[in-house]
């Protein structure tokens, strides 16, 4: 820096003009300027945001009682409930790292995830009891449990020191928290699926946390005191960043358990819910719910989805329902959103399948995020913007992780030429809105040609019958690889064919891209809805052995 310039002198950062960005102090405001509004909603529990704002400097200071000081990690192996919700708040205040463990892995990812991160404290729900007593007798090092009672849940057994409301009257309601002193300091770490392989640990800062926060009420247009419903994980990629965001806009957590579709409906009429957020399979299951289920929404419902692209025809049906659903895209090492498909007024002339097909793209960056290309994995050369040269989708800006715990090699492969390489392979249209054509390993390669699974599902999905759809890559002798369907039907459907839904294919596509096998039944999934392709391909292979 030239300390010539006159822009230099004497105009030093202070604590006067500078502090550390971090999403803690949302809550902080929303207890000072609405106190008495309600934060946290769940069965007969309503509590206000000086309410949470004081069971948040509870669990802080519990921690710190406890021995948790900067950098040390606390787990938390919960659902949506109300002590979830706090956890994003009070773990942070005291400078350590919030882990949220998925809750639908088995003993071993659990053991080896509580080992990785050096969990020193962990918070469990009761119905995962046993899953967490097998995971603790594979550590030597064990961290201190806190069962967290849900009345709203029966079973399970207590396997912990205390209770979670006990613990919190351990902790000093007017706990002095401080911001980070560097917005640097993890705040989260979050396990990827680890499908072939360990699961990585992305670590993720206040600055980011802050930052994505606050985008996504930009990206999504939202206003003041939101009513949100949790039907998305708040393990996974921290709720998205929305408890942060939540607390920013004064807003409304409606934690949710369960995700089924009477639950959902019952609470957007009691609640008058505003916003929810979840992948595609969410949307599936709101559209294809029963009549009577769906009846008495009448005020409009805000959807983010993300995850894979959602097909045109799921998008199409909830926008009947009076459902607006707006398409975002990320990963965990991008905070979760950070690609939004923003939506232009002139396209809301064009017919309906045209607006589902152009939301249905993955859109544009993030308001917070500084640069997105989609580009050759190797010269970095941005591909053309035809929508039809493939190339790798990469991040570059301050909502991009810190990068994999203990695991320098992936961390460098991940930031190579800098940039962040999703792994994800789009296309960029000639207005520059890209859109995800497969990731590299779903890519179908058939004599030599390149088959997108995506474009395949597209076409399953407008099929009446079906109503969930993944395809994957089946080795074959001739071609090397030729698509596979695996379909899972609407109920009382049950006269519908293999060759019926080929020959679909074949009338709505190009020949050589419709599938050769198509196998019925109920489709893996992870804990977040992401259907399992990995283990559709090992069934593919199976058939054609």
């Amino acid at each position: 820096m030239n300390q010539n310039k006159p822009y230099t002198k004497d105009l030093d950062k202070n604590p006067a003009n500078f502090s550390p960005l971090s999403p803690l102090t949302f809550i902080e405001r929303a207890a000072f300027v609405y106190p008495d509004r309600t934060a946290v909603v769940y069965g007969d529990i309503r509590r206000s945001w000086a309410q949470t704002y004081i069971r948040c400097k509870r669990l802080a200071s519990a921690l710190v009682n406890r021995g948790i000081t900067e950098g040390d990690t606390v787990a938390v192996m919960l659902p949506n409930v109300p002590a979830m919700v706090e956890a994003h708040f009070g773990v942070p205040m005291t400078g350590a790292v919030l882990n949220a463990l998925n809750i639908r892995l088995d003993a071993d990812a659990i053991a080896f995830m509580l080992k990785h991160g050096e969990a020193k404290i962990l918070l469990t729900d009761r119905e995962f009891s046993q899953t967490i007593q097998a995971a603790l007798a594979q550590l030597e090092a064990k961290p201190l449990v806190i069962d967290v009672d849900d009345p709203e849940f029966s079973g399970g057994e207590f396997i912990g020191e205390l209770e979670y409301e006990a613990f919190l009257l351990e902790g000093d309601a007017n706990f002095d928290w401080q911001l980070p002193a560097d917005e640097w300091q993890a705040i989260s770490l979050s396990y990827t699926s680890g499908t072939t392989g360990d699961p990585k640990g992305v670590v993720t800062h206040h600055r980011g946390a802050h930052l994505n926060a606050v985008s996504h009420i930009m990206a999504w247009n939202m206003n003041a005191h939101p009513v949100y419903l949790w039907t998305l994980p708040l393990f996974h990629c921290n709720g998205w960043c929305f408890p942060w965001t939540i607390a920013a806009l004064n807003g409304t957590n409606v934690c949710l358990r369960e995700v089924r579709a009477d639950a959902i409906f019952d609470l957007l009429r009691k609640e008058k819910v505003t916003h929810l957020c979840g992948a595609p399979i969410v949307l599936n299951l709101i559209a294809n719910a029963d009549g009577e289920t769906k009846q008495g929404i009448d005020h409009q419902v805000n959807v983010m989805t993300a995850a894979s692209a959602p097909p045109p025809a799921v998008l199409e049906a909830m926008e009947k329902l009076n459902f607006k659903v707006t398409h975002a895209y990320g990963l965990t090492e991008v905070y979760g959103p950070a690609v939004v498909c923003s939506w232009h007024e002139e396209w809301n002339d064009l017919p309906s399948t045209e607006q589902a097909e152009l939301k249905a793209r993955q859109g544009v960056r993030y308001p917070m995020l500084e640069k997105l290309i989609v580009a050759d994995p190797k010269t970095l050369e941005p591909v053309p913007h035809d929508g039809e040269t493939v190339g790798e989708i990469m991040f570059k800006g301050n909502i991009v992780m810190k990068g994999y715990l203990k695991n320098a090699e992936a961390t460098r492969n991940a930031f190579e030429g800098g940039w962040f390489h999703s792994g994800d392979l789009g296309v960029c249209h000639e207005d520059g809105y890209i859109e995800i054509r497969d990731r590299s390993k779903d890519i179908i390669i058939s004599g030599g040609e390149n088959i997108s699974s995506i474009e395949i599902e597209k076409t399953l999905y407008r099929h009446p019958a079906i109503l969930e759809a993944a395809v994957v890559a089946q080795p074959d002798k001739k071609w090397g690889e030729t698509p596979c369907a695996f379909v899972t039907l609407k109920d009382k459907v049950i006269d519908v064919s293999e060759q019926e839904i080929i020959d679909y294919c074949r009338d709505n596509m190009a020949h050589f891209k419709a599938p050769k096998t198509v196998i019925f039944g109920p489709l893996p999934k992870t804990s977040t809805g992401k259907i399992q392709k990995f283990i559709l391909r090992q069934q593919a292979a199976a058939v054609s052995a």
